[in-house]
């Protein structure tokens, strides 16, 4: 068969997704950290983007001393129609920004070298000179890692020889945030081309260092030097029960304990509670993480028999189109070829971005609103009451993908009147019965925490036990299986270990 080479015209429709439409698909699941500082980026990086100015202030460039009160609310509209530029950015942002003027007897020489001196804000600020003032460095705080507090120690340790010294430093630099040893003796050797018995001998000096319990190769060696560091007689039996049984702790098998180490069992337990004051992670006191607190990204309220639902700007950088390059545009026989392309070019992106940011906003808004009126039953009664709810039926409900609604309440949070919530909190799968006849998973889990705080440990509830009285008290048909997957997401134990003896 001889192969023929041939021309052929044909239709096909393939989905293209362009890069603006990546950007507003991204943009949708960025949390509102991520929005703030993909926004703050974008301001530096495109030369036509430019942070809206505060409604007051437009107002205060726009009234001149001395006029009317009229005046006031016609640059009150003048701001309004500044602000309907997030609709339309190309053609309205910029048309009548005033410019301030300099004052013509401004000492600009004094401004800048107060600005230039490093201690010029507290000179404004504070009477005497600058010289008094603390140097800028020891105002900034720095954290200390557990890695250079224990270089430090061991930099004033003076007993140890050049070749312990590179031993202590391998060692130390294999000790994690929590303060644990994450390599081996051979393995260390082998890095500080010392022998086993040598970094042996070394392990055990930097294990003396603070915090105490750190180059621990187990929990079990971490509990033991805190606990021979008490000393004494409690020191003692610390370690024994350390050492000995901690199998029967974990299980509160309290008996074979008092009767090797010969101690009334009311000991033991007090020797219990002393076990539990430990660190099991000694280097967390020196970790660098730093708290990230959560700023709700939209508030609901209450207003009479209504609930509101209202996003949060509060920090939420407005961006407009520069009018310096919109006019290089509208004048383009001052501007090159190229440097034209270039504007255009950032402008589109500009005026997409703004786009995408307004269209991510609206929304997270109907999303809320599709949620706070199927959950309406929990923002009233409380969390006992959250109904049965997916994806799909807030897409139904606001004409969207069930993608979009899982990329817009990725990482978003509203803060109720019962308390700050994940917008996924409220999508939960149901539990016998399907749709809003059923129960939600998380109400589940609530029935479930509630009937193990009041148990009686002596006789801690089973599982199966547990979901009978579900199936009895709250008509919820649910498997034992189900109940262990609940309670092991909860992080509570099985009953084995939940049970206490009584002595």
């Amino acid at each position: 068969m001889a192969l023929e080479i041939k021309q052929s015209l044909r239709m096909a429709q393939q989905l293209v997704v362009t890069p603006q439409l990546q950007q507003a698909i991204r943009l949708l699941q960025l949390s509102r950290m991520e929005l703030t500082t993909m926004i703050q980026k974008e301001l530096i990086e495109n030369p036509c983007l430019e942070e809206e100015e505060e409604e007051s202030e437009t107002v205060k460039l726009e009234t001149k001393e001395g006029e009317e009160e009229s005046s006031h609310g016609e640059a009150h509209e003048q701001a309004k129609e500044a602000d309907k530029g997030h609709e339309h950015p190309f053609d309205e942002v910029g048309l009548k920004d005033p410019e301030p003027k300099e004052p013509s007897n401004f000492d600009w020489e004094n401004y800048l070298q107060a600005q230039d001196s490093p201690s010029g804000a507290y000179e404004r600020n504070i009477n005497g000179p600058a010289e008094e003032l603390p140097p800028f460095e020891n105002t900034v705080k720095k954290t200390e890692t557990l890695q250079e507090h224990l270089l430090w120690q061991l930099g004033m340790t003076v007993h140890l020889t050049d070749e312990e010294h590179a031993i202590a430093e391998e060692i130390i630099g294999n000790i994690n945030d929590d303060g644990y040893l994450m390599a081996n003796p051979e393995e260390i050797a082998k890095g500080a081309e010392a022998s086993p018995e040598s970094v042996e001998a070394v392990l055990k000096k930097v294990q003396e260092f603070d915090p105490i319990g750190v180059a621990a190769r187990d929990i079990q060696e971490c509990l033991l030097l805190q606990a021979r560091s008490l000393g004494g007689e409690e020191g003692e039996l610390l370690c024994r029960i350390i050492q000995h049984h901690l199998k029967h702790l974990e299980l509160h098998d309290y008996k074979p304990i008092a009767k090797a180490l010969d101690v009334p069992i009311e000991r033991v337990l007090e020797i219990e509670k002393m076990i539990h004051q430990l660190d099991p992670k000694p280097g967390r006191a020196y970790s660098n993480v730093q708290t990230q607190y959560i700023t709700p990204d939209v508030f609901v309220t209450k207003r009479g028999d209504k609930y509101v639902v209202t996003l949060n700007e509060d920090g939420m950088p407005k961006l407009a189109v520069s009018p310096l390059y919109r006019r290089a545009i509208l004048h383009g026989e001052t501007v090159g070829v190229q440097a034209r392309e270039y504007i255009q070019d950032k402008l589109r992106q500009a005026l997409w971005l703004i786009k995408s940011i307004h269209q991510r906003q609206r929304t997270l808004y109907r999303v809320t609103q599709s949620i706070v009126k199927f959950q309406r039953d929990f923002f009233e009664k409380g969390p006992n009451h959250l109904r049965p709810m997916v994806l799909k039926d807030v897409a139904e409900d606001i004409g969207m993908h069930e993608s979009t609604v899982s990329r817009v309440t990725t990482n978003k949070y509203a803060h109720t009147p019962r308390g700050l919530l994940e917008l996924k909190y409220f999508f939960n799968s149901s539990l016998g019965g399907r749709g809003a006849d059923g129960t939600a998973s998380e109400v589940v889990k609530n029935h479930l925490q509630h009937l193990i705080a009041k148990e009686n440990l002596q006789t801690p509830l089973s599982d199966q036990e547990i979901a009978g009285i579900l199936k009895e008290k709250h008509n919820i048909d649910i498997a034992r299986r189900t109940v262990a997957k609940y309670r092991e997401t909860l992080g509570v134990l099985p009953s084995s270990r939940r049970r206490r003896k009584h002595y």
